[in-house]
């Protein structure tokens, strides 16, 4: 059930190999497939590629079954001098120079374009993350503008940039505004509709974690709705039980489910090492701001919510709930108060805002 909600699948169809490998070996490393499968999914990455990098680091797994050995060694019984020529191709950051200066004297539009994505593909894969956000950006310009031969093709494009945006937006510092900003333009939105429906749990993340944002939330909502029948998942799913349905135990118990989903998608689940602890800051901040949307809503519909009841749901003490609605009511500006004779929270307004 931990791979239920892979969208790695779906994720690779539009993303170059080398990133690929990225998203294979986080999944390795959570294990969330048997190694042999994974192995099995590099291997048929690596063939018809000079990957031979990738190809020696699959050699040296000691769990890679022998058929898989087999392929590998013969991968690397090229002559020493075209493994050195590959190595040079693939290393990253001299990819990404070399490619940069081809941009720069290449007068063929097509064959500039193609080393704009490979460009990309080398600034994501060094974590050159400011680079590559302005390179996301300048492929996003040309996309707009260039005169494709069909529209099918220019909506690819901008789906392939999608794609590889998401490893720039869940590392960048600015990159919850990024991924809003870039999703919610008309064009963009129209292609994940069309062929991409899947980006929605990310840009629902990104609005959930993202408190400065939350007036997308409405028109998400209207989105995910019109995509239920063709993508959902647990993030999607919370904001629809509370927002749509104002079903608030079943939005907790995909509460549940999505810290899970966090946990175990490549982008969503990067873990940062604190000394003795390992930590998943996205998956922290969205467990600290979706309850958030739960109890807003809640107290937006209900003219009066027992403090007592409260704290049993929340596990608090009544103090503890008090403080925390006083800051809510604060943060939020909802138009309520406490009173502490009857041990309730007043709304003073009925209403439902998302």
């Amino acid at each position: 059930m931990a791979a239920e909600h892979d969208l790695t699948a779906r994720m690779a169809g539009h993303m170059d190999c080398h990133l690929v490998f990225q998203l294979l070996d986080f999944l390795q490393e959570r294990q969330l497939y048997a190694d042999e499968e994974i192995f099995e999914a590099k291997i048929r990455l690596l063939r018809g590629t000079n990957m031979a990098d990738y190809a020696m680091d699959v050699h040296k797994s000691t769990s890679a079954a022998t058929s898989y050995h087999d392929y590998v060694k013969s991968f690397m019984s090229m002559s020493p001098c075209r493994i050195v020529n590959n190595h040079i191709l693939v290393n990253d950051a001299d990819a990404a120079d070399n490619l940069r200066r081809y941009c720069d004297l290449s007068t063929n539009s097509e064959r500039s374009l193609s080393a704009l994505w490979g460009k990309l593909a080398a600034d994501i894969l060094t974590k050159n993350w400011d680079v590559a956000l302005e390179e996301l950006n300048r492929l996003k310009e040309i996309i707009d503008s260039k005169n494709f031969t069909s529209p099918l093709n220019q909506l690819q494009n901008r789906i392939w940039l999608m794609h590889w945006s998401i490893f720039i937006f869940f590392n960048h510092e600015n990159g919850r505004n990024g991924i809003i900003d870039l999703f919610f333009q008309d064009r963009y939105l129209n292609a994940i509709q069309t062929n991409a429906p899947h980006l929605l749990g990310y840009l629902a993340t990104a609005v959930v974690v993202n408190k400065r944002r939350r007036n997308m939330l409405k028109e998400l909502v209207k989105v995910i709705q019109q995509e239920q029948h063709s993508y959902k998942d647990p993030i999607t799913e919370f904001l629809e039980c509370l927002f749509v349905n104002y079903d608030f135990d079943g939005a907790q118990q995909k509460l549940i489910e999505c810290e899970q989903v966090i946990l175990n998608d490549p982008f969503l689940g990067k873990r940062i090492e604190e000394g003795n602890f390992v930590t998943v800051p996205l998956r922290d901040e969205f467990l600290e701001n979706a309850p958030l949307f739960s109890f807003e809503t809640y107290f937006r519909i209900h003219r009066c919510t027992d403090i007592g009841v409260l704290s049993q749901k929340l596990n608090m003490s009544h103090d503890e709930v008090e403080l925390w609605i006083m800051n809510l009511v604060r943060n939020s500006k909802l138009d309520a108060k406490i009173d502490l004779v009857s041990g309730t929270l007043i709304m003073m307004t009925n209403h439902v805002n998302t």
